[in-house]
């Protein structure tokens, strides 16, 4: 029983509520955009859809939707963690009961033609990528997941010598060329890659975040004038590293800050006003969390 409190002590209430959001808008994405005019998502959803079409009517996508990626979820468990695949298997049963709700409840028809894009599929794939996206992203972001392929990925790529990018890659590329051979067209397969690359930048965004902060490291022989001025220009701390130069053995510091794209050339001034001969290098932070913060 400690063990079982302990477990949903750690389930959060925001995040549940996310992640039914997530379930409902990769139900939209996908039965609303990609479905009616053959598109396909990718990983399990893209496999689904491909399998309903395909086996008798009574097998749908909410039925592939729980049976492929459930226990991809529960497989992963002792790797991923009891609240991840908590999250994850509770996304994906929202995601196919929302889709089933869509497809069968309300009074909207979905199988024909997208009933916002119609038949286009340059529209029906490029929303619904990136609907699919937003949705596969937010189920990320807030700690679970929509595609089992994803958590398979994690623990056989590595084996077998491979990035996780490369093994979705590889799994969605010969998805869409089996899509390709089962549907006899190689337009459907073509316009899925595009609804796939608008989903894949879309999840980067709302994982990442829109507008990314930028890491500085500044290297020089004043961090008392340097550290005083950044502190007073954007009143925020940054990390002093005490260093050595590597060419002339001189004593130096390291100072890392964080700031937004808008105040980098600012900081540049500021640091060269007090120590002109300092370097200066910047990177993209893919994500902040202040001290003491809980997601």
């Amino acid at each position: 029983m400690g063990k079982l409190r302990s477990f949903f002590h750690q389930l959060r209430w925001q995040n549940v509520c996310m992640l039914t959001l997530a379930g409902v808008i990769s139900a939209v994405g996908v039965t609303m955009f990609l479905m009616p005019v053959n598109l396909y998502d990718s990983g399990i959803a893209g496999t689904s859809v491909l399998l309903s079409q395909v086996t008798p009517a009574y097998l749908t996508l909410p039925v592939f939707l729980v049976v492929l990626n459930i226990p991809l979820f529960l497989y992963g468990l002792r790797r991923q963690g009891g609240v991840f695949t908590a999250y994850a298997v509770y996304a994906v049963a929202v995601f196919a009961v929302c889709a089933h709700v869509i497809e069968e409840v309300l009074p909207i028809d979905v199988r024909s033609a997208s009933p916002l894009a119609r038949t286009d599929l340059v529209l029906c794939a490029l929303f619904g990528g990136l609907i699919c996206g937003f949705g596969s992203g937010l189920a990320l972001r807030f700690g679970g997941a929509i595609d089992g392929v994803e958590v398979i990925a994690t623990i056989f790529a590595p084996r077998i010598g491979l990035s996780v990018g490369t093994f979705m890659m590889i799994y969605n590329a010969l998805l869409y060329i089996v899509c390709g051979i089962v549907t006899g067209s190689w337009v459907v397969a073509l316009y899925s890659i595009i609804a796939y690359a608008a989903a894949l930048k879309t999840v980067d965004f709302v994982v990442e975040g829109f507008d990314r902060s930028k890491a500085a490291i500044i290297v020089t022989t004043k961090p008392e004038e340097v550290c005083a001025a950044l502190s007073a220009a954007y009143e925020s701390g940054m990390t002093r590293i005490s260093a050595t130069g590597g060419y002339s053995y001189a004593e130096k510091t390291m100072i890392y800050f964080v700031v937004n794209r808008f105040q980098i050339a600012k900081m540049k001034d500021i640091v060269h006003t007090f120590d002109p001969n300092a370097y200066i290098t910047i990177t993209e932070v893919a994500d902040v969390f202040p001290a003491n913060q809980r997601k």
